[in-house]
């Protein structure tokens, strides 16, 4: 068995596949932000993953025989490219080296950007197609991607991106504005649910591949104070990132002859930003086919880092 760990900006996860590719068990906390604020900082995030990670461990360890574990993988990086550091990352560096060096068994090093789009992969059953695009889309990443496939890994060229605020920034902004909890994606998609109104204007930020989503969010808080509904707001926001996300895609698929586009992240699990986007891009003058993971699986995980860990243990 393959142990996987990834310790991002808002999760603490673990996940055990076997040597054939199946899951065995995965579990993950999510880290606590105080009422209020809009994030933490890292100091306070890496104190949180110290504490979880024996918790989590101790977990597993009820449902999976820790003797078995053959080789471990850990997300050491936000995206696998030279210089790419978050000192989140450090703490699943470090446990993995410790538990793998313990039991005598091969470390392995990944990104969290290749564990989302590996998790992604196995989820939604795709892409099987060497060369993809793909878009990264969570509170800390907003970004357009062409992705290959290779052996133990992804080698990944980024098109387009935010100027300013990632998609996930934008939603819990505005959700801490309404008074929602943090993370605000879940409840911002619960009030979008309840709009029967006509959505208010969002301008779209996108420009090329380039898109921002500042301006969105100043849109955004004038609607509120102009006395829009939170549920007309809601929407708003997601019809905002969709159409954004649109823009792009749609310049993308023709720019580079690549109909298969995967969408992972946190923000990839929103329910009206899917139906849009498969609707606008899957329709037959676009030609793209949409591949989303389970919502579950969408958000942060440390499935990918395993299977990825997997890859480059059947290659030593």
């Amino acid at each position: 068995m393959i142990l996987g760990i990834d310790t991002s900006c808002y999760t603490t996860s673990l996940a055990v596949v076997d040597l054939n590719g199946q899951v065995i068990e995965e579990a993950r906390i999510l880290l606590k932000v105080k009422p209020g604020e809009r994030g933490l900082q890292q100091s306070v995030a890496v104190f949180q993953h110290v504490q979880n990670v024996p918790a989590l461990i101790e977990g597993l360890s009820r449902h999976v025989d820790f003797s078995l574990i053959e080789g471990v993988c850990a997300s050491t990086r936000p995206r696998p490219v030279k210089g790419s550091y978050m000192p989140v990352f450090t703490v699943s560096q470090g446990v993995g080296k410790v538990i793998a060096h313990s039991k005598r068994v091969p470390f392995f090093e990944t990104s969290h950007q290749e564990g989302h789009i590996m998790a992604g992969i196995w989820s939604a059953q795709g892409p099987n197609k060497n060369i993809f695009l793909a878009v990264h889309l969570s509170g800390g990443t907003s970004e357009v991607l062409k992705v290959e496939k290779k052996e133990t890994g992804f080698h990944i060229e980024i098109l387009g991106a935010t100027g300013d605020l990632h998609a996930g920034q934008f939603i819990d902004r505005i959700g801490v504005e309404m008074g929602l909890p943090f993370p605000s994606g879940p409840h911002l998609e619960k009030i979008a649910q309840g709009c029967s109104e006509d959505i208010p204007f969002i301008p779209t930020g996108a420009k090329g591949y380039q898109f921002s989503f500042s301006g969105p969010e100043t849109a955004a808080r004038r609607l509120l104070s102009q006395g829009f509904s939170q549920e007309q707001v809601a929407r708003a926001v997601e019809h905002c990132i969709a159409t954004t996300l649109e823009k792009v895609l749609r310049k993308a698929v023709l720019d580079h002859g690549l109909q298969d586009v995967l969408i992972v992240g946190g923000v990839a699990s929103n329910e009206y930003i899917k139906q849009r986007l498969r609707k606008r891009l899957e329709h037959r003058a676009v030609g793209a086919k949409l591949f989303f993971a389970e919502p579950r699986y969408s958000t942060d995980n440390a499935i990918g880092t395993a299977l990825l860990g997997l890859a480059m243990y059947q290659k030593i």
